[in-house]
């Protein structure tokens, strides 16, 4: 052990003055160096390859990169209207409160920048350890650009964990300057937040064939509806006789100008099974729309606000047009219109990249997850409720094939309760590796994500997709279901070659869930009605719940046996015995991945750094 005590200097001693003056000419060549830096000139857009519009203005646009190997993302922030600097930064479902923040600040004549964080209050404390590493500042035509990079993972208890899945970003301007960080109020903000996957995977783009193609799905010159939320719908066709292609790849349009206001968009293949359906462009929840547009639910391509270009691997594509398939699309698109912008037209839509020369493997779609019953239901007041669906091994042993499948994309869903997504790989009642994982999901930033890598899964395998919920802003049961109100807990895993098996779920045992029912009953002074005439939904609605009851349900979806969907695409399931089917046995969990903390750097004071952008407007 080395002795704490100094040992004797040999070195020659300095006086006060020398020590003092050699101190100050090193503060002034680090703000020299500082300032030079400040006012270099900002990396190519290329460099930041994702970018997406923090508010619906546009006024504010974040640009990122990722380094795998430096565990770190680069931001680039375009701030295009600055008056007294902003707040940017991360929480756990976009609250201002328990965030972790880069702020840029002025009085009105100087500017700093510093990591901070908010307490449960609200109020902003500078961070001990300065995370968000400033990379430079710069002044253009178009606005300032702020550039600075933050580790994935950096062990302060303050910070934010950059993790796969979807990201809540927070950002608030300051209209009037301030005197120190503490100062700033954050309740009298004008903020929002936006909602991203930063950690993009790290996927080499396979080569286009030379008989590409392109089709563009997109809405008519559509008037944007001046309200907040508009789901619009607009039907489109094939060509009569369209052969048999391979969708290869596809991305956005998105009209210039509309950048903050286009939240997601999807294409809907219809059902093979009508001739025809009819025409329509309007809101999606119009009581004009005609009820067989209800069949349009084949998803071909989705997207959603800071998504790029959207990949098949070099060897499957997704199958569209000739026997068997629809000619009838349906692109629905989600405006996001808080300022309410009246008058806005939109054309955007999906480009589709297509080939004749069809490659080896049809892709597949498979639901993985809970079927949408009312069985699976979620008790009011929960903060952290789980509900598990299972594709059995008895099932994947039966319809996939010797050679196995493997999935390359994947999209989670579930309605408005939903906050965490995961699906898990196991075999031999051993989880083997994660599917796709969301830990910060919201139902409001839905779409299909490229995995890092692909996931091969054999016959005998099981996928297994836990759902956790919170209703504490609910005072009735929520129960498994399509209404917006009920929920669902899937997994649609995109995958090749593609197979017979299209949905693979459970739910719990009818019948078991008719003796809690019974348990209930006995247990509790007020009378449910069993009478088979009432619904499951409202015998739910009718439970008193008290700690007994939510332990005793939580408890039955945890051992009770299940039905399980062993189905084709025609909705019929395969051949076999799948009522009252045992849980699957897992024996071995996969450990928790452990952060790994950046090398630790020499320790930067807590204090901001001063930037030299001049004299601020009032």
């Amino acid at each position: 052990m080395q002795n704490s005590r100094s040992k004797p200097c040999s070195c020659p001693s300095l006086k006060l003055r020398e020590v003092a003056s050699m101190y100050f000419t090193m503060v002034a060549a680090f703000l020299v160096i500082l300032v030079v830096a400040l006012q270099g000139s900002v990396p190519r857009g290329s460099d930041f390859p994702y970018k997406v519009p923090l508010d619906p203005q546009g006024l504010l646009e974040l640009s990122w990169n990722v380094s795998y190997p430096e565990q770190a993302v680069n931001f680039q922030l375009l701030i295009r209207d600055l008056q007294f600097g902003l707040l940017f930064g991360m929480s756990d479902r976009g609250e201002f409160e328990n965030a972790d923040l880069a702020v840029l600040w002025s009085d009105g004549h100087n500017s700093y920048f510093g990591d901070a964080w908010s307490d449960a209050k609200g109020q902003l404390h500078m961070d001990s350890q300065q995370d968000y590493q400033l990379l430079g500042a710069r002044r253009a035509p178009e606005g300032l650009y702020l550039l600075f990079r933050r580790a994935f993972s950096t062990c302060d208890p303050k910070d934010y964990l950059i993790e796969d899945g979807t990201v809540h970003l927070i950002y608030g301007i300051l209209e009037k300057p301030v005197h120190s960080l503490q100062a700033i109020n954050i309740s009298a903000l004008h903020g929002g937040l936006q909602r991203v996957q930063l950690l993009k995977p790290n996927i080499s783009i396979p080569e286009l064939p030379r008989d590409m193609k392109t089709m563009e799905i997109t809405a008519p010159d559509v008037v944007i509806p001046s309200q907040e939320t508009t789901y619009w719908c607009y039907m489109a066709e094939l060509p009569e006789g369209f052969p048999k292609h391979h969708i290869i790849m596809y991305e956005p349009v998105v009209t210039a100008g509309n950048e903050a206001l286009v939240h997601h968009m999807e294409v809907f293949q219809c059902a093979a099974e009508f001739d025809s359906f009819p025409h329509y462009n309007g809101p999606c929840d119009s009581k004009m729309k005609p009820d067989r547009l209800n069949y349009c639910r084949h998803v071909l391509a989705a997207w959603a606000m800071g998504a790029q270009a959207f990949y098949y691997p070099e060897e499957a594509g997704l199958a569209f047009g000739g026997p068997g398939s629809s000619r009838y699309l349906r692109l629905e698109i989600h405006y996001h219109n808080p300022l309410v912008f009246k008058g806005r037209r939109d054309s955007s839509g999906i480009r589709l990249y297509y080939t004749a020369t069809l490659r080896p493997y049809d892709a597949g779609i498979m639901e993985l997850g809970l079927v949408y019953t009312p069985v699976m239901a979620i008790p009011p007041g929960e903060d952290n409720f789980i509900l598990t669906g299972y594709c059995t091994d008895k099932c994947t042993q039966l319809a996939l094939p010797a050679a196995g499948i493997r999935i390359f994309a994947s999209q989670l869903h579930t309605h408005l309760a939903g906050r965490k997504v995961v699906t898990v790989l196991a075999r031999d009642g051993r989880e083997q590796q994660v599917v796709n994982a969301d830990r910060h999901y919201s139902p409001h930033f839905q779409e299909i994500r490229m995995l890092k890598e692909v996931v091969a899964v054999f016959p005998g395998d099981e996928l297994i997709t836990t759902c956790t919920y919170n209703t504490e802003d609910r005072s009735r049961a929520t129960v498994g279901g399509f209404g917006i109100l009920e929920e669902m807990c899937v997994n649609y895993v995109h995958y090749y070659p593609q197979t017979q098996l299209e949905l693979c779920k459970s739910a719990v045992d009818p019948g078991y869930l008719h003796r809690y029912f019974n348990l209930v009953n006995r247990f509790n002074d007020e009378e449910i009605c069993m009478c088979p005439q009432v619904s499951v939904p409202q015998q739910f609605y009718s439970i008193p719940w008290n700690t007994f009851n939510r332990d005793v349900l939580k408890s039955l979806y945890s051992f009770a046996p299940i039905s399980m969907h062993c189905n084709k695409s025609s909705a019929v399931r395969f051949p076999g015995e799948w009522e009252k089917q045992p849980l699957p046995s897992i024996t071995e969990r996969l450990r928790e991945r452990i952060p790994r903390c950046p090398p630790s750097p020499e320790p930067r004071p807590a204090a901001p750094i001063p930037l030299n952008l001049g004299q601020l407007r009032r």
